[in-house]
């Protein structure tokens, strides 16, 4: 499909810029290993996506919480972040693509849990049902949706830019473009608890057998 103007900014100097705000550090692995393990509790499963990985930290929260168990896989459309998920050491990556949510070369029902975190405020309202179906359609057993919350749709600039955030209630998105998808816990991750990520929500779903 053709590139979406958020999309060409993440593509370019843009994503470039967040890529290089964003580093590996040691005190940032118990922060990252506790916010997960919040969300995710006892869940069992064997694969794993994240949409917008950028260099890939969030895998490296889940790989070493799981302790190497899961099958690691990402998508990111950024070149830059994505050579830096690739040759980074922390983790083994199984599958790495360097595209966005609306191409992805990914069979469906494929991976066990396919998640996005602060990736979906960045999609234009008109594109958004597009990125969703993808995921839906990748996923296997569940969905993680982690981003910022508003109870009606809403616009907000973006260091300096216009047309780069949107918040809605994405829970509420997922359920009403997906009935038959059950949703299983939701939360919020206070910024002041976790100071490496922003104040956000989190929804997790599980796909039925009538998805």
């Amino acid at each position: 499909m053709p590139e979406t103007p958020q999309l060409k900014m993440w593509q370019g100097d843009f994503g470039e810029q967040y890529a290089e705000r964003n580093e590996f550090a040691d005190w940032k692995l118990d922060i990252g290993k506790r916010v997960f393990r919040r969300i995710l509790k006892d869940l069992e499963f064997g694969s794993v996506l994240e949409v917008g990985s950028n260099i890939g930290m969030n895998l490296w929260f889940m790989n070493e919480l799981f302790k190497g168990r899961i099958k690691l896989g990402a998508v990111e459309p950024n070149r830059k972040a994505f050579e830096r998920l690739t040759t980074q050491t922390y983790m083994q990556i199984s599958e790495a693509y360097n595209c966005s949510v609306f191409d992805m070369p990914l069979p469906d029902a494929s991976i066990d849990l396919v998640f996005t975190s602060g990736v979906l405020i960045h999609i234009g309202p008109d594109d958004l049902g597009r990125a969703v179906d993808e995921i839906f359609r990748v996923a296997r057993r569940y969905i993680l949706c982690i981003e910022y919350f508003s109870h009606s749709p809403v616009e907000v600039p973006y260091r300096g830019h216009q047309g780069l955030l949107f918040k809605r209630d994405f829970g509420a998105f997922y359920l009403d473009r997906f009935p038959n998808l059950k949703w299983l816990d939701y939360g919020f991750l206070w910024q002041r608890e976790f100071p490496i990520f922003d104040n956000l929500n989190w929804w997790l779903f599980q796909k039925t057998p009538g998805c």
